[in-house]
């Protein structure tokens, strides 16, 4: 499956926060994801299988929890197929940064 139909799906980018912030075992997050989005606990399992199939998430068994985190497998790759579209968005970075720093140093010198 195309990264982006992996993470076009909402429940899908929601596990993916969440997984940001720490590991959560499979139960919190049908708890949370599952609440918050009024889906069962065998619609958020499949949801979690796309995601370890596509290398966003990975299972580390603990005693009989399943312990979810990021895999950067799948954002590596999506981060690959971006590069040739970075020319599009570096330059204005760039700038962006120069008055920023522009900016604090004007700050500096009327302090």
């Amino acid at each position: 499956m195309h990264f982006f139909t992996v993470l076009s799906d909402p429940v899908r980018r929601r596990i993916v926060e969440r997984l940001m912030d720490s590991s959560m075992s499979s139960g919190d997050i049908v708890d949370v994801v599952g609440g918050e989005f009024g889906i069962s606990q065998s619609a958020i399992s499949q949801q979690l299988k796309i995601l370890r199939e596509n290398r966003f998430a990975k299972v580390v068994p603990d005693g009989s929890r399943r312990i979810y985190s990021l895999d950067s497998a799948g954002f590596e790759d999506l981060d690959k197929w971006l590069v040739p579209f970075r020319k599009f968005w570096d330059p204005k970075f760039a700038s962006l940064a120069g008055e920023v720093a522009r900016g604090k140093r004007k700050r500096k010198r009327d302090a």
